[in-house]
C-alpha cells in the first residue's frame, strides 16, 4: 500500500504548468516544441513562462485567416454578405488577440462564432447554391485547419464545448497507454485506434478533436454525390443508376474530426462513427457514409472513397473510414427497377412443377429396384438436395424482416445449391469412370472406391466452402430484398466460383468420354450392351450438365447486353430443373418405363378387385334387407 501511494504521488501532473507547456512531473513542465522560457525548455519554477518566437506568434495570429478565408477565394470580395462580413470581422479580432487570449477562450470563441452565423444565416441563403456551397466548403475545410493548429498549443487536457443551437465540439489529448479513443456527443459516437495517429517520430501531446455542426446543413442543399467507382461498379438486384437530378438528402449531422499531428489522409486503422438519423431513412434509397471533398475551384461535393457503411438502421448508421474529413450520413436516390410480374409467375409456376416432378423422381429412385446402381444412388442425392433447395427458395427467399433469419436461409440455400452441383460432379466423375471401365479389365477397386467418395465429397465440400464465406464475411448472407449473398465485394462469387469450376471440369470428363465411346463404336470386338448403356449415360448427364449448369451462365449474362431476354431464359430454365431431371432419368429409361407400367397393373388390379368387392358386398347386403322388410310387415297390416 505504501508503495502505490508514492508511486502515485510521483507520477501526479503539476498543476502550476503555464499555458504552452505539458507536464512531466509533480514538480516540472516542460514547454512545447516551438515555445521556450527564459531558462530554456524544462520549466521548475511557477514564475516562468514559455514564450513563443515571433514565427511562432506571427502563425497563431494569421492562422484563421489564412485558413478559414484563404487570399486566393476573396469571399469578401464576390460574396459580401453582412453576415459573412460580421463573421469575418470576429474572426479577425480573435485573430488579434489570439496571444493574450487562453487557446481554450479562443477555441470556445471561434465555435461560437461558427454557430451564431449558421443559426441565423439571414442573407447567406439569399446566395446561389452554388455560392452556399463555396462558403461551406471553405468553412468546412478552414475551421478543421484552423482547429487543429489550435489544439497544439493546448496543455495535453481535454475540452467539451456545447452550444444552445447544438453546435457540440470535443476535444481530448491522447494519452500513449490508451488503446482505444472513443469521443461521444449527443448524435455521435467516434471510436478511434491508438496505432492509426500515433508515429513513431510524434513529439508533444496528440489531440483529437471532434466538431458537430448540425447548422451547417442550411447551406448544404442539392450538394452532389460522386460514388466510388469500386461500389458504383457493384450491380443490385433491384436498383439501378445513381439518380444525379434529385439531390441526396442528409440524415446526420455533418462532423468534422481533426488530429493535431498531419498525416490522416491514410490511417493505418479505420475510424468508426455511429451517427444517429436526424430523420427516418426512405425504402426506396440507399443509405451511404460520405465525406466532404473540396475541388479545384475551393467548392466541394459529397463522395464515399475510404468510407463504407458498416451498419444501417431506421435510426442510425455506423461507418468506417481511413482518413479524416468532414463526415455525414446521407440517403442517396436510385433509378428502382420494378418487380417483373410475369417473372414471379413463371418462378412460382416452375419451381411447383419441379418440387412435384423432383418429388416423383426421388421415390422412383428408391423404389425402381431394376435401376439400383452407384449412378441411382447419385441421381438420388441430386434430387433430394435440389427438392430442399427449390422449397425454401420458394417459401423463404423474401423473408427479410430479420437479419439473422435472413442471414441462415441465404446460408442454407448457398449450402444445398452448392451440394446439387457438387453431386453433379460425382455424376461425371461416374460417367467418365464408367466410359474409363470399357478399356480396364479389371475395376472392381474403382467402384469401392466411388461408395466410399461420394457421401464425404458430396456434403462435405459444400459444407467447408459455406463455413469458409461465412466465417470470412457473415454479414454478406442476405440482401435488403432477398435472402441470398450479397453482390457486394465480389461475395456472390463464393457460390459462383465453384459452380464455373465445376461445370468446366464437368466439361472435359464428357469430351473424354465421348472420345472414349466413339473409339470403342469403331471396335469390332466392343460389347454392344455395354456401349448402349454408356451412350445413354453420356447422353443423359450431357444434358444434366446444359440444364444446371448452362442455367447460372444465363445467370451471370444479366449484366450483358441483352439481361431481360436473360432473366427471362434464366428463370424458365432454371424453374424447371425438376422437370428436366424426372424427364431425362425417368420417363426416357426404358427400365423405369417398364416399371411403371407394372406399378400401374397392380395399382389397376387392385382398384378392380376393390371395385368387384364393393359390388359383391351390396349385391350380398341386399337380399337380407329384404328379408328384414318383410319379416317386419305382420299379416294384421293387411285386414280390413
Amino acid at each position: 500500500m505504501i508503495f502505490i501511494h508514492t508511486a502515485s504521488i510521483i507520477t501526479r501532473c503539476a498543476r502550476w504548468c503555464p499555458p504552452n507547456s505539458k507536464c512531466v512531473d509533480a514538480n516540472t513542465c516542460r514547454c512545447i516544441p516551438g515555445f521556450t522560457s527564459s531558462t530554456g525548455e524544462v520549466i521548475t519554477s511557477r514564475s516562468e513562462t514559455c514564450d513563443g518566437t515571433e514565427q511562432t506568434t506571427h502563425n497563431r495570429k494569421s492562422l484563421h485567416i489564412a485558413h478559414l478565408f484563404p487570399p486566393s477565394s476573396n469571399l469578401l470580395i464576390f460574396f459580401p454578405p453582412k453576415m459573412l462580413s460580421c463573421f469575418f470581422n470576429r474572426v479577425q479580432n480573435l485573430s488579434e488577440n489570439v496571444e493574450s487570449v487562453p487557446v481554450q477562450d479562443t477555441i470556445q470563441n471561434l465555435i461560437q462564432g461558427v454557430d451564431e452565423m449558421l443559426e441565423a444565416p439571414r442573407d447567406l441563403e439569399t446566395l446561389p447554391n452554388s455560392e452556399q456551397h463555396l462558403v461551406a466548403s471553405n468553412l468546412l475545410i478552414g475551421l478543421e485547419t484552423v482547429l487543429r493548429g489550435l489544439s497544439k498549443s493546448l496543455n495535453n487536457e481535454s475540452l467539451h464545448f456545447s452550444s444552445p443551437s447544438g453546435t457540440e465540439m470535443s476535444l481530448k489529448a491522447l494519452d500513449k497507454e490508451d488503446k482505444n479513443v472513443t469521443l461521444i456527443q449527443n448524435n455521435i459516437k467516434m471510436i478511434l485506434i491508438w496505432d492509426a495517429v500515433h508515429e513513431s517520430n510524434d513529439s508533444g501531446p496528440i489531440v483529437v478533436g471532434l466538431v458537430s455542426i448540425p447548422g451547417i446543413e442550411k447551406l448544404l442543399d442539392k450538394v452532389p454525390l460522386i460514388v466510388d467507382a469500386e461500389e458504383q461498379a457493384v450491380p443490385h438486384e433491384t436498383r439501378g443508376e445513381l439518380l444525379q437530378e434529385i439531390p441526396p438528402i442528409l440524415l446526420s449531422d455533418v462532423i468534422s474530426v481533426f488530429i493535431s499531428n498531419s498525416n490522416t489522409q491514410n490511417l493505418s486503422s479505420p475510424v468508426k462513427f455511429v451517427f444517429k438519423h436526424s430523420r427516418t431513412p426512405e425504402t426506396k434509397g440507399k443509405v451511404h457514409c460520405v465525406f466532404w471533398e473540396q475541388g479545384q475551384n475551393r467548392s466541394g461535393h459529397w463522395a464515399t472513397r475510404g468510407c463504407r457503411t458498416m451498419d444501417n438502421r431506421d435510426d442510425s448508421t455506423t461507418c468506417q473510414c481511413t482518413h479524416f474529413s468532414s463526415f455525414a450520413v446521407l440517403m442517396a436516390y436510385y433509378d428502382v427497377q420494378e418487380e417483373d410480374l410475369a417473372l414471379t409467375v413463371i418462378t412460382y409456376m416452375g419451381l411447383s412443377l419441379s418440387l412435384l416432378c423432383l418429388f416423383l423422381a426421388a421415390l422412383t429412385f428408391l423404389l425402381c429396384k431394376a435401376i439400383q446402381s452407384i449412378s441411382t444412388s447419385l441421381h438420388l442425392q441430386l434430387s433430394l438436395c435440389l427438392f430442399l433447395a427449390h422449397l425454401l427458395f420458394l417459401t423463404a427467399i423474401d423473408r427479410t424482416e430479420s437479419k439473422v433469419l435472413c442471414a441462415i436461409i441465404a446460408g442454407a440455400l448457398h449450402y444445398l445449391y452448392l451440394a446439387s452441383f457438387t453431386w453433379m460432379l460425382l455424376e461425371g466423375l461416374q460417367l467418365f469412370l464408367t466410359a474409363r471401365n470399357l478399356t480396364v479389365v479389371n475395376y472392381s477397386s474403382v467402384n469401392r472406391f466411388m461408395k466410399k467418395l461420394t457421401f464425404p465429397v458430396g456434403y462435405g465440400v459444400p459444407a467447408v466452402i459455406v463455413a469458409i464465406s461465412s466465417a470470412s464475411r457473415p454479414h454478406l448472407y442476405g440482401t435488403p430484398k432477398r435472402c441470398w449473398l450479397s453482390t457486394e465485394k465480389g461475395f456472390v462469387w463464393t457460390f459462383l466460383g465453384p459452380v464455373c469450376t465445376i461445370f468446366s471440369i464437368n466439361l472435359v470428363f464428357f469430351l473424354i468420354t465421348f472420345w472414349i465411346v466413339k473409339k470403342k463404336l469403331s471396335s469390332l470386338n466392343s460389347d454392344v450392351s455395354t456401349l448402349r448403356k454408356t451412350r445413354m449415360l453420356t447422353f443423359k448427364a450431357t444434358a444434366q450438365l446444359f440444364i444446371l449448369g448452362c442455367t447460372w451462365c444465363l445467370g451471370i449474362l444479366q449484366v450483358g447486353p441483352a439481361p431481360h431476354v436473360m432473366a427471362y431464359l434464366f428463370t424458365i430454365i432454371n424453374s424447371l430443373q425438376g422437370f428436366f431431371i424426372f424427364l431425362v432419368y425417368c420417363l426416357l429409361s426404358q427400365q423405369v418405363q417398364e416399371q411403371y407400367n407394372i406399378w400401374f397393373k397392380v395399382i389397376k388390379k387392385k382398384k378392380t378387385e376393390s371395385e368387384e368387392y364393393t359390388l359383391s358386398s351390396r349385391a350380398m347386403s341386399e337380399p337380407s334387407k329384404h328379408s328384414e322388410v318383410k319379416s317386419c310387415i305382420s299379416p294384421e297390416h293387411f285386414t280390413d
